[in-house]
Formats: structure tokens, C-alpha cells, sequence
């Protein structure tokens, strides 16, 4: 997964971190809950990247240019990479990676499902708008998790560079074609509902995080900032779209 140059960045103020947020990882997850929260976003979070892998690697067989081709071959390898971060981490702390994205699996697969792109350019839109939108979420709940949990999440929702690389073609496509902007914008808005419905079904199944995410075991989130929180990801969604070429 990937958080573009474009993307919303972290306030240069913000406040120094309190709580679970300014504990380590074996400080905090002597509470039980708050581990098995972890244990959860990072369950879902490998097998998103296992995803992203194996999406870029399908993608790659429609690359119009060899060049093409091997960018997107590149990006996909980083994506196993950090899918392997993960699943190391989840085998440090004493968990089975597999049981941890078991859960997961069958929404993100549904998710990719119905929304399997028809060519080129909807792949290159999904990828952008959608691994961005996870992006975002997940960096809103890193900003309340132990500080060694947080510094892994971050560093596996570093740029690939399948954000830029979109962006370029993307735009390209359009100035060639200016009709296909329509196509993919009523496109981006598909994505855009699916992936903020997605991750609320995560969520809401999974009382760990969902406990996490309303004030639970994290510290300051309430219901009030959910809906500030999905507020801002769909803010940051506008600026991506704006960034493509295509009307929100």
C-alpha cells in the first residue's frame, strides 16, 4: 500500500503522543485487548499487501509498454515486501500470520471482486484511489498505536511509487482522450463507496478494533472522531481525484 505525495500529511504540531501511543509495543500489550486489536490491523494489513501484490502482478499483464511492464513489476515487489514485514512481526510476537488474515480475507476478496477493473486505466485508477483511501485509514489509527507497532504500519504504507506513476499515466491518458475522463471519475466515486464500506465492515466486525477505534483501548478516539476521521479521508480523496484530472 502506498500513501501518494499528494496525500494528507501530519500536522508539523501535533500533539506529542499520550497513553498506549506513547508506550511501547511490550508495555501496551499486556492489555489484552489492545493486542488482539494489533494483532487484527496487522492481520489485515498483510493480507492488503498480499493483495496489493498480487493485484499489481495481474496488473502488469495489460502494461501497454514493456517499460510499463517492469515499473509495475518493481511495485509489486515491494508490496510482498512489506507484506513480509509484516507477517515477520506477527511471527515475533508469537502469532500465526495466516489465523491473523484469515478473518480478513474474504472482504478484501469480495472487495476486489466487485471491483475487478475492465482495462489498463481502471487498474491504474483502483490502485491510486483505492490503496490511498486504506492508506489513510490505517495512518489515522497509527497515529494511536504503541510507538514500535506504529513505526511498522507507517513504514509499510510507504510510497511504492504506483501513486506518481498513476497520476502520470493517468493524465496522459486523458489529455490523449479527453472522454475518458468521465469513464473513470464515475469510476474513482465506485471505488471511493466501496473501500469506505469495506473498511467499516472490517471494523464493525472485529470488536478489538472497533473498541479501538471509539475510545476503547486507544487513546482519544471517540465516536465523534470516527466521523471527523472518515470526514478526512474523504477530503484527501477530492485532492487525489484533483490530482488525476477527474471531478470528485
Amino acid at each position: 500500500m502506498e500513501t501518494p505525495d499528494n496525500a494528507t500529511e501530519a500536522s508539523e504540531e501535533a500533539p506529542a503522543p499520550t497513553g498506549i501511543a506513547a508506550q511501547d509495543w511490550v508495555t501496551a500489550s499486556a492489555e489484552p485487548q489492545y493486542r488482539a486489536a494489533v494483532v487484527d490491523l496487522l492481520g489485515a494489513l498483510a493480507y492488503g499487501e498480499l493483495a496489493a501484490f498480487e493485484r499489481l502482478a495481474e496488473d502488469a499483464k495489460l502494461a501497454p509498454t514493456l517499460g510499463d511492464k517492469a515499473a509495475l513489476a518493481k511495485m509489486a515487489s515491494a508490496e510482498f515486501h512489506h507484506f513480509e514485514q509484516l507477517t515477520d512481526r506477527l511471527t515475533a510476537i508469537e502469532e500465526e500470520p495466516t489465523a491473523a488474515m484469515e478473518p480478513f480475507a474474504k472482504a478484501l476478496d469480495d472487495f476486489h471482486r466487485q471491483t475487478a477493473p475492465s482495462d489498463w486505466l481502471e487498474g491504474l485508477v483502483k490502485a491510486y484511489v483505492g490503496d490511498s483511501i486504506a492508506s489513510d485509514f490505517y495512518r489515522e489509527i497509527a497515529a494511536r498505536l504503541d510507538s514500535d507497532t506504529r513505526s511498522l504500519v507507517l513504514s509499510v504504507l510507504d510510497d511504492t511509487g504506483h501513486g506518481n506513476f498513476a497520476v502520470e499515466k493517468v493524465r496522459a491518458a486523458i489529455e490523449a482522450q479527453p472522454r475518458v475522463g468521465g469513464r473513470l471519475a464515475l469510476w474513482a466515486r465506485r471505488l471511493m463507496g466501496e473501500a469506505l464500506s469495506q473498511a467499516q465492515r472490517v471494523v464493525a466486525d472485529r470488536d478489538a478494533l472497533s473498541t479501538m477505534l471509539v475510545g476503547g483501548v486507544a487513546d482519544g478516539f471517540d465516536l465523534a472522531e470516527v466521523g471527523r476521521m472518515f470526514s478526512r479521508i474523504t477530503e484527501a480523496h477530492t485532492k487525489r481525484m484533483a490530482a488525476l484530472g477527474l471531478a470528485a
